[in-house]
Formats: C-alpha cells, structure tokens, sequence
C-alpha cells in the first residue's frame, strides 16, 4: 500500500477526524519499526518516542527479555483453555503480589486500563455492600460507561449522559469537601496518585494520607488508579508509595504488559476479595489474563526490578526537569511551567492554542509527544525509563528549537 493510500484508507475505514489532525501535524504516515526508545516511520524518519504510548513503553520499545518471554508462551500456549489453571497467570499474579502495596495480594487480569477500573469499581460495590463512587475533578479513568462516570472532563462525559448514578465529584487536593461529601453509602474513592490526563499534577503534601484515613473512618475503601503512574513511572514501583500510603485496591495497565502486550489488571486486599470468591464466576473475561499477556506481565516485572528502573527514573528525571525549567525561563512567552514526578513530566503552556503550535513544531523535528486529554495546555513526556541519557540532551536541543519558533510566530502575529 502506498503511503498516501495507507492515509486515506485510514480515513475510510477507522477515523477521518484523526487522520485529518495527522496530516495538519505533519504525521501523515505510518509506524514501521520500534526499537527501545526510537520509531521509524514509512518515509524513514527517525523520532525520539517521548510520547511512551501515553505510558505504555516504560521499558522501552521491543524489550529483548519481554519479547523473548512472549514469544516462548507463543510457541507453547497462546491462548488459555479456562478449565485448566493457566501457569503463566498465577506467576504473573504472584510476582504482582510481591511488589504491590501492601496487603493487596488477589488480582483479575484484564485487557486494558478501562477495563481493570470497570472491575475496581464492581469489586467496590460489591465488597461493602454500598453503591456510592467519589472521583477527583480532572481525574481520568477511562471511557467505557463506568469509568467515564468517573473521570472528571465535561467534554468527554456530557455526549454520553446519563451516565452511572450515584457518582460523586471533588476537587482534587481539597480534604475538606471530601469529608463532607463522605457517606454511609460511599463504597470507594478513586484516586490517582499523580493526574496525568489532568496536567500531571501530583498531590498535594499529606493529601493522600488524609484520604487514606478518612475512607478508613468512614468504612470506604480506598481505589488507586496507577495505570499511567505504575510501574517505576514516578520513582518507585508504584506513585502512592511516595506518600506512604496502602489503598485496598489498585488498578493497573499501559506498562503492566512491558510494552508487548495489551494486559490490565486489577487486585486488592483478602478482605476485599473475599466476595469475589463467594461467587467466582461473578467477573469474568475470555481473554484477559492471557497466557501471552501474563508472561509479559512476569517479564516486565523482573526487568522493572533487574535493571533498576524505578531507580532510574528517580535519578534521571529531576535532572532532565531542571534541563526543562530552565526553557521556562527562557522562552515564558510559551511556556508556563515545567512540572512532574520521576519520569511523568508535564509541560504547561500559555494557551491550548499555543501548546498545539509547539506540539507540531516539536513533532516536526522528530520528538513525539502529545497534549493531556483532560488538559489541552500541558504537553505530557513519559519517556521510557530506560532511555538512554544522550536522547534525553538531544530532547532538550529539539525543545529549545521547537519552542523559539514558536515564540517568534507569536511575536510576529501578534
């Protein structure tokens, strides 16, 4: 197929608004190859993948151990029979078990990052017997029917409403209208450690510990979506761990499958599960959990704990965050703040419209990044955790030149 025929087949059959947004960006053509932090196009240009699959290749592109794990499984068993226990499924669930939160040690693999929250939710309910969910204002949890109830962006809830009753939101950050808004018929509060569709904006000081001790009060359980910030993303295994904090169930996907394969999973405490288990056959899915998928699981996580990886991103991102305030103040036309956790970095500019100016110009001398979905002004970098520290310089070169075109076009249309 030709690489103008692969764009309007594209707009044909799957989107045309996306294809039309690529073309304007200049990305009208396709992904051909990935290797560890790089991707090839069909024209053969070359791009620093800063983007990371919106957080899915924290271990890079293609990772030789996470490949060679999935492709024993291949060659094995690909698919789960379901009437014979998949070994693949219980070292990957028990692997998770070790490096999780904790006392959350039962876990349902799924497919995706929506999918694990729909099940988070139902095991909610399900566990204390009460129907309530509170989500945070600029949360982002997914948008199959569940989850969408309980991400925090009028523009992605309002075309689908009604959506599930019973659905509460606070502001994010704010203790005391969480306290008022707390109930006997509040089954969970869903929280991310860090919002990362919502501008990467991380908790305030002592938020989540207080959050912790008021669903423990009030008999709720307490939901950490770590889809975007598992997984080594934020310097540690896991973002609520910099907060010293245990929820009672956590949701996970993107990274979870190493970057091969696409695998959720949701997990919780004994106590929790414990209903679940009453009725086994009360949650189910063909295909998550996977044996191809779990071995990816089990191989991400040897990877994420051999080489250290958590431990890189502490090291590497505040370094290469200083590199990015540092354009702040040089270009402040453009560029509001620099901000983030580990290796989840937000880049906030002055306007929507602006970051839209930037963002093409950053794609167009060969770096991929992308806006936040629940805010259009930050330009989001999740980089792999294992990217090596030379593209990391080249990434600030590419920033520095994207951004002073973009304030000289602003200075000369002003």
């Amino acid at each position: 197929m030709v690489e103008h025929g692969i764009m309007d087949a594209y707009a044909r059959h799957l989107n045309a608004g996306m294809a039309k947004a690529l073309s304007f960006m200049g990305m009208d053509a396709a992904a051909v190859r990935a290797e560890g932090s790089l991707i090839w196009d069909s024209r053969g240009r070359r791009f620093i993948d800063f983007l990371g699959g919106y957080g899915a290749f924290n271990f890079g592109h293609r990772h030789p151990r996470i490949i060679a794990a999935v492709r024993e499984q291949l060659d094995r068993m690909p698919l789960s029979c379901k009437l014979l226990v998949d070994i693949s499924a219980v070292e990957a669930a028990e692997k998770l078990s070790l490096i999780t939160p904790g006392a959350i040690s039962k876990f349902f693999f799924t497919n995706s990052g929506t999918e694990s929250v729909e099940g988070a939710l139902k095991l909610a309910r399900l566990a204390t017997g009460r129907s309530g969910i509170i989500y945070t204002r600029g949360g982002f949890h997914g948008k199959t029917m569940g989850s969408l109830s309980a991400t925090g962006r009028d523009k992605h809830r309002i075309p689908f409403e009604p959506l599930l009753a019973k659905f509460s939101e606070v502001p994010f950050g704010c203790v005391e209208t969480l306290e008022t808004t707390l109930n006997s018929d509040i089954s969970a509060v869903i929280i991310e450690p860090v919002q990362g569709e919502g501008g990467i904006h991380s908790a305030p000081a002592g938020y989540l510990k207080a959050v912790r001790e008021l669903t423990r009060k009030h008999g709720t359980l307490l939901i950490a979506d770590e889809v975007q910030t598992g997984m080594g993303r934020t310097g540690r295994n896991f973002a609520c761990e910099r907060d010293g904090i245990e929820p009672d169930i956590i949701v996970l996907a993107k990274s979870l499958g190493g970057g091969v394969m696409p695998v959720g999973a949701f997990g919780g405490t004994p106590e929790v599960w414990a209903k679940f288990e009453e009725q086994p056959l009360i949650h189910s899915s063909t295909f998550g959990g996977g044996p191809m998928a779990c071995a990816a699981v089990s191989a991400a996580i040897d990877v994420l704990q051999d080489e250290k990886l958590a431990e890189r991103a502490e090291r590497v991102g505040p370094t290469f965050l200083d590199g990015l305030k540092a354009l702040q103040l040089k270009y402040p036309q453009v560029l509001k703040e620099a901000r983030g956790v580990g290796l989840l970095i937000g880049l906030e500019f002055t306007s929507s419209d602006v970051a839209e100016l930037a963002i093409a110009a950053i794609l167009n001398k060969g770096v991929l990044i992308a806006f936040a979905l629940n805010s259009p002004e930050v330009v989001r970098l999740e980089p792999p955790l294992n990217t090596p520290e030379e593209l990391f310089a080249e990434v600030l070169e590419v920033l520095d030149a994207a951004l002073r075109e973009t304030a000289e076009m602003l200075e000369k249309y002003a």
